[in-house]
């Protein structure tokens, strides 16, 4: 707090006037006067913090040991108990919630009278703050590690709220944060210098004066992104153990490794909140980028639906020309009028869960990556990526297959045949070789290509050049070159058109399931893996459709380059002697 308080790049600011400046270098003594609602103003700005803060921070403790301070102190409604407290102080909560400032604790309960009884026994319950609540343990109890006597705390990336161990844990409420608290691994081995607070205030008040302070440690901001008030003026000061029984929970939430689907509804759940929450504080900080940002989106979905027509909504025959609107009627129709069968389609994705599951137990906890996971702890960033990409890779395989199994039994519902799922599969299997060949090469050119900002745009180029090749595949008997081939000449001159039905349609369908499991995550307190396999389930429902209107846009492109080659046919079969047709007989 001594690098803090009298640096030359904090400012003092008064409730009477948040523009100017009170004192630039505010000291302790300064803050001991109590002075409510005014407000410590670091470096930058809290809505768009960029690097300002972390290179400040750097700066301020380059030489410098992290301190925390220790506090003994009793609860005069618990006579017998009192509670050890450590507070630790860091200059920006860099979460969802971004802010200026933010303190927190690690606070342990003894059974015991005075300090000097304490130190002749164990602990017993330790607490870690996180965010509005704590988590807490018995001592010897699995989850808390300990180096020594010494409980070891991993505080999460950003928000600084303190876990028992390492991995991704999610909160759902105000207490345990909205968002997700990453402690995953690689860490860094901190032991901070103690600096020990008198327990009588007039002693803590000579020793340390800014805990007399009642106003903000932070820049003043709307809502959340207010700076917060200091370790005295919350109820953990004075009444430690009456907020221990009342507001501690014995658990927190963490994702466990080797979900199904790779996590999908857990990890759409951290993806959306983080990215509502900068749309929020990007709104907060300067909201006409926002504003002129949805009024575009708007525009450009209101234009796009006036140019197209949602009729005729006729599912068959395949082979007509349809507006981009009557795909998604037909695809309807069609989805609806044989419910039974699509849906027997989609259930591929309930083994396939299974078998995510399964390899990934596999690859990380009995192959040689098992090293990898015990050093690094389970969600470590590199196994991360492995597991989510092995579930995004095996779903991309699996919706080939099913769009392969759709058309199949499309084109036998149009020949007036009876169509059956286990027929639908039984010739997508005949044709699995080629298809799964033609979805990895493509899968692997376009995450090569995507590395890069400019590759990104060339990988969502050959997305959409590529979408039709399992209609290519098992309606044509091509190769996996081939596939990719004829998939590029079809969508040759539609590529706009087709990367708005993919959108509407494709991009709509794979948010559902996530969408759905984070939905669940916020009204109930069901289990990540229940969630992840309501996510299966919702795949299994909508995916089918998806392909559905997939297989009507391979069928209205082969129609129209059918139509194209005719046009071009007959015009290089013209009689030599026929007069072209902008000149005169």
């Amino acid at each position: 707090m001594n690098l803090v308080l009298g640096s030359p790049d904090v400012a003092f600011r008064g409730p009477w006037d948040r523009v100017n400046i009170i004192k630039v270098a505010p000291s302790g003594a300064d803050l001991g006067r109590g002075l409510f609602d005014y407000h410590l103003d670091f470096p930058g700005k809290a809505v768009a913090p960029g690097c300002v803060y972390d290179e400040w921070s750097h700066r301020l403790n380059k030489g410098h040991a992290p301190m925390t301070y220790a506090r003994v102190v009793t609860d005069p409604t618990h006579p017998g108990q009192l509670a050890l407290q450590y507070w630790l102080f860091y200059v920006f909560n860099d979460f969802n919630d971004k802010h200026e400032g933010d303190w927190e604790m690690v606070q342990l309960n003894f059974d015991a009278a005075t300090a000097q009884q304490a130190l002749a026994t164990k602990p017993a319950l330790v607490g870690y703050s996180q965010h509005e609540g704590a988590e807490s343990a018995h001592w010897g109890d699995p989850k808390l590690q300990l180096a020594g006597t010494h409980p070891i705390v991993y505080p999460a990336l950003g928000s600084h709220a303190n876990y028992y161990t390492s991995g991704l844990h999610l909160g759902r409420s105000a207490a345990q944060g909205v968002g997700c608290d990453d402690t995953s691994g690689p860490s860094t081995e901190l032991r901070p210098a103690v600096h020990v607070i008198p327990t009588d205030r007039a002693a803590y008040l000579r020793e340390y004066p800014w805990l007399g302070f009642e106003g903000h440690w932070g820049e003043e901001r709307e809502g959340s992104y207010n700076g917060p008030t200091g370790p005295n003026t919350k109820p953990q000061w004075t009444e430690p153990l009456t907020w221990a029984n009342d507001e501690w929970r014995d658990k927190s939430f963490t994702v466990p490794a080797g979900t199904a689907l790779g996590g999908t509804a857990t990890g759409f759940f951290c993806g959306a909140v983080a990215t509502g929450s900068s749309v929020l504080t990007s709104l907060v900080g300067n909201p006409s980028p926002v504003y002129v940002s949805l009024g575009v989106l708007l525009v450009l979905i209101l234009w796009l639906t006036s140019r197209t027509r949602w009729q005729p909504t006729s599912p068959l025959p395949l082979e007509h020309r349809r507006p981009w609107g009557s795909i998604v009627t037909s695809a309807r129709r069609m989805y609806f009028g044989h419910l039974h069968l699509f849906l027997r389609i989609g259930l591929l994705f309930f083994p396939l869960g299974a078998l995510i599951t399964a390899i990934q137990y596999l690859v990380f906890r009995v192959s040689g990556l098992n090293g990898l996971v015990d050093s690094a702890g389970s969600t470590n960033a590199v196994v991360d990526f492995l597991a989510i990409a092995l579930g995004v890779v095996l779903t991309v395989f699996a919706f080939a297959v099913v769009s392969g199994a759709t058309a199949i039994a499309m084109v036998e519902l149009d020949a007036g045949r009876e169509a059956s799922a286990l027929d639908a599969y039984r010739k997508t299997l005949s044709r699995l070789g080629p298809l799964l060949v033609a979805v990895l090469v493509a899968a692997v050119i376009i995450g090569i290509v995507g590395l890069t900002a400019v590759g990104f745009l060339l990988g969502a180029f050959l997305l959409v050049r590529w979408a039709l090749l399992a209609q290519a595949v098992v309606l044509e008997d091509a190769s996996a070159l081939d596939a990719l081939q004829r998939s590029s000449r079809l969508v040759r001159g539609n590529w706009w058109r087709v990367a708005s039905l993919i959108l509407f349609v494709t991009v709509v369908a794979l948010l559902l399931g996530p969408l759905c499991g984070t939905l669940l995550l916020f009204v109930t307190h069901a289990s990540f893996d229940f969630i992840n396999l309501v996510s299966s389930v919702v795949y299994a429902v909508v995916l089918p459709y998806t392909a559905i209107a997939t297989t009507y846009l391979y069928f209205d492109l082969r129609v129209q380059k059918q139509q194209e080659g005719e046009v071009a046919e007959a015009e290089d079969v013209r009689p030599v002697d026929a007069p072209a047709a902008n000149q005169p007989a």
